[in-house]
């Protein structure tokens, strides 16, 4: 999982973090309300088998074995990552999936996806699961993330052996470069289609469901993902564990499946930060101390685990796999806006209504003015890797014409190279680029969208700062109209 978020003088109430002082996740982690008011699971799941616990720590300890025999690690751009993600495709491989490997670039080297695909099912209403296959330079990431991409092999592999013929279309991911700012899951959404984010109806993200003093932790951060989160939160209630729903802040492998509005979910063991003597006093472990002591370090080794709390997430993992195979998604779609404004909410002035950000992207936030109003779009500054974007889907209009305003603050060179980046896009192609260049104060931006009159397109403005110094990018009073 990749670090928490910290806003330079925009977040109230969270404290500046001195070196060695462990920081409790982003978002809230709250109780759930009630108990699920769904079935058990969305389909019946008799066949989902138990997997066994020993399935799973078989590819933790190669994935150990792995990191022993190449300095350590398996970080992206070092040889312990190209060889976990051999693995993992020789086994699926020879379990009889379809697999693809996508090679992309960043700054520690080249990295890679690997996607998986079980023959089969309806392609239009395709169900992923997926997670990063990437430690930290640090040391081997059992935890996180071998702990989600382990759980996820075995289940995929026992469905493979189950000859499985499922309704929807089944497929896996295991994201490179997670580390470094969710890159590879963000290159794999970034080269989908518009046809091919639609048949994309659910995604489930496994992300450490092996830490030493765990929680049990339910994504709550998608309004398009509460029938996925319902499923998990009953799959864990059937196994007696009270769960907690909370939000993760976009630090995984799900957020760029949510800001192009695909359904998404997934659970979670707790990282940095520290359990509540309330949570211990429903799941054991240690209160006042952290779910993950060993976090990003170099003991997150083949002995940094709870195995029963592996074992119970493989199995939730596996149930949900059965369950959302089959599952019914039912038919129609919702018809974006239309009218003198394809836009809705384009001042951002009734928060996220019409939009998928990035968990605090939408803002009031007095720290960077608005062009109009008090509401804006304020995307990065952060100082760190990381990417933050706003999208919405719009039919667009004949001789269409998208207007905004962008402002850009920095700390980067103003004179030299682009190090931060916003991007506007269209489905996956780029409209247009701005950087930490292009600083300075709110400036008018009109791009032409005429080439896509009549389709719907996700419109998405995308914000990616590299590992240093911070910056701004506002946009306010976001307009499609017909230049016509």
């Amino acid at each position: 999982m990749t670090p928490a978020r910290t806003r330079i003088a925009a977040l109230a109430g969270i404290a500046t973090l001195a070196a060695g002082v462990a920081l409790a996740l982003p978002g809230s982690a709250t109780a759930r309300p009630g108990s699920a008011t769904v079935d058990p699971q969305p389909t019946a799941v008799p066949d989902a088998p138990d997997i066994p616990l020993s399935a799973v720590t078989t590819h933790l300890e190669e994935f150990q074995s792995i990191a022993e025999a190449n300095g350590g690690n398996r970080y992206t751009g070092q040889p312990g990552y190209r060889a976990s993600l051999d693995y993992v495709q020789a086994q699926l491989d020879a379990a009889g999936f379809v697999t693809e490997v996508q090679s992309f670039s960043t700054r520690a080297g080249t990295s890679y996806n690997l996607i998986a695909d079980w023959p089969g099912g309806d392609p239009t209403n395709t169900v992923m699961m997926g997670g990063h296959l990437d430690s930290v330079d640090e040391g081997p990431g059992i935890n996180d993330n071998g702990t989600g991409s382990a759980a996820i092999l075995a289940s995929a592999l026992a469905f493979a052996q189950s000859g499985a013929e499922p309704t929807n279309h089944v497929r896996f991911g295991f994201w490179g470069a997670e580390e470094l700012g969710l890159l590879g899951s963000t290159h794999y959404v970034d080269s989908l289609s518009t046809v091919e984010v639609d048949d994309l109806a659910a995604y489930f993200n496994f992300d450490m469901v092996g830490s030493p003093n765990p929680g049990y932790f339910v994504y709550d951060d998608d309004a398009n993902g509460t029938e996925l989160r319902d499923s998990l939160t009953a799959s864990y209630d059937a196994a007696g564990i009270d769960s907690d729903y909370i939000d993760v802040d976009g630090r995984s492998d799900h957020a760029a499946f949510m800001q192009r509005g695909i359904p998404t979910a997934g659970t979670f063991s707790g990282a940095e930060g520290t359990k509540t003597s309330t949570q211990a006093a429903k799941w054991g472990g240690q209160a006042g101390q952290a779910y993950d002591p060993c976090y990003h370090s170099a003991c997150d080794d083949i002995d940094n685990l709870d195995t029963a709390a592996l074992d119970l997430n493989a199995d939730l993992i596996a149930d949900t796999l059965w369950a959302w195979a089959d599952h019914d998604f039912g038919g129609g779609t919702t018809e974006p806006p239309t009218g003198d404004d394809a836009i809705t909410n384009g001042g951002f002035e009734d928060g996220t209504t019409g939009w998928q950000a990035t968990n605090g992207v939408v803002t009031t936030d007095l720290d960077q003015s608005a062009h109009g109003g008090s509401g804006k779009a304020w995307l990065n500054g952060y100082g760190r890797a990381h990417t933050d974007s706003v999208a919405q889907t719009v039919t667009v209009p004949d001789a269409g014409r998208l207007t905004f305003w962008l402002r850009v603050d920095t700390d980067e060179d103003t004179t030299g190279q682009a190090y931060d980046t916003l991007r506007v896009k269209a489905g996956s192609t780029t409209l247009g680029t701005w950087s930490n260049l292009d600083a300075g104060d709110y400036r008018s931006i009109a791009l032409d969208l005429s080439a896509y009159a009549g389709q719907s397109v996700a419109l998405t403005f995308v914000g990616t700062e590299d590992a240093y110094l911070a910056s701004d990018f506002v946009i306010d009073d976001v307009s499609l109209t017909s230049a016509g």
